[in-house]
């Protein structure tokens, strides 16, 4: 027996020098660097969440709602600037939020599935000028390079019927949330006709991308139905849904996941051609002269930092993770 073990030891070389090299190793082992004091970095994940909401590009604006190419890649460089990094809405939602310390999320938002958001060449390459091919051109520019990220608010039908669009944007980590099968002003429907609309949706978007989870809606027009709970669930022809987070039109920043939020009517801030009143210039400009009010994150996604001296605190469900400085 013993000349088995030794005839082990010898195979791995002298145990004293074994059991050193495996120190050493341990020793010389990269750690992963402890995140910052969330103080360092005036850490407030009880902020506020700018949510964009955006429609059309193109050359020549014809809506308030609408915007050039150009001034959307404007406003992109400006967030990424301001140390502003895109999430969806779905991570809000969830309260999944992971950022780098001292960066404040910001949602993107895209209504109505227009063909300017996302369009491809006959080569199969997105567009240059559509919103997608925009973002992922800044994304990228970043040092380091940012993971775009954003939600889009389909229709049946969408990005002017090409079928390679949904797959393609929940390949490459975007969101696909409801917004109704028709653009239907759901405050117009009885009980059936809004439960056929979200339904005929859903199932839309689920057989362009099997297995997806439809876990987001914004309101068309932002007009809630009668009954304001089939906005978030329901069922029509034996198919339910159910959404964990709804959102308005306008006008203001969203409140922080951890705090009180009304996950049934998150509000949004819309983007368009120029200036309109309470739009995202006017809302990044105030946040840029009161960076307190804002999210920043604190580089620790286990933990919720904010400043003892707002005299706030997370949700309760959230009260585990609090990490008040």
């Amino acid at each position: 027996m013993t000349g088995l073990v030794c005839a082990g030891v010898a195979a791995c070389g002298d145990s004293a020098n074994t059991t050193t090299a495996v120190v050493e190793s341990v020793a010389a082992a990269p750690s992963t660097p402890a995140p910052p004091d969330p103080a360092a970095v005036a850490a407030n994940e009880l902020g506020v969440v700018p949510v964009l909401m955006y429609h059309q590009l193109s050359p020549h604006p014809a809506g308030d709602y609408d915007q050039t190419p150009e001034e959307f890649r404007a406003e992109l460089e400006r967030l990424f600037r301001e140390g502003y990094r895109p999430i969806t809405m779905a991570q809000y939602g969830s309260g999944e939020i992971d950022l780098p310390a001292g960066t404040h999320p910001v949602v993107l938002t895209f209504d109505d599935s227009t063909g300017s958001q996302v369009r491809f060449g006959d080569d199969g390459i997105l567009a240059p000028d559509c919103a997608v091919a925009i973002l992922q051109d800044v994304a990228a520019a970043q040092t380091p390079a940012v993971a775009p990220r954003a939600t889009f608010y389909v229709n049946n039908d969408p990005f002017a019927g090409d079928g390679r669009a949904l797959p393609w944007l929940a390949a490459h980590g975007y969101e696909i949330g409801a917004h109704t099968a028709d653009h239907s002003n759901l405050g117009q429907l009885n009980a059936d006709g809004v439960q056929r609309e979200l339904v005929q949706n859903v199932r839309a978007i689920t057989a362009a991308v099997p297995g997806i989870d439809v876990r987001t809606m914004a309101l068309p027009l932002g007009v809630f139905p009668s009954d304001h709970a089939l906005a978030a669930a329901g069922t029509w022809e034996g198919t339910a849904y159910r959404f964990d987070t709804v959102l308005l039109v306008g006008a203001n920043p969203a409140p922080s996941p951890y705090g009180p939020v009304d996950h049934g009517a998150v509000p949004r801030i819309r983007s368009g051609r120029g200036e309109v009143p309470f739009d995202s210039a006017y809302w990044l400009d105030r946040l840029a002269a009161d960076p307190a009010q804002r999210y920043t994150a604190d580089g620790d996604p286990a933990r919720i930092s904010y400043p003892r001296a707002g005299g706030a605190d997370p949700d309760p469900r959230w009260a585990s993770r609090a990490n008040p400085y």
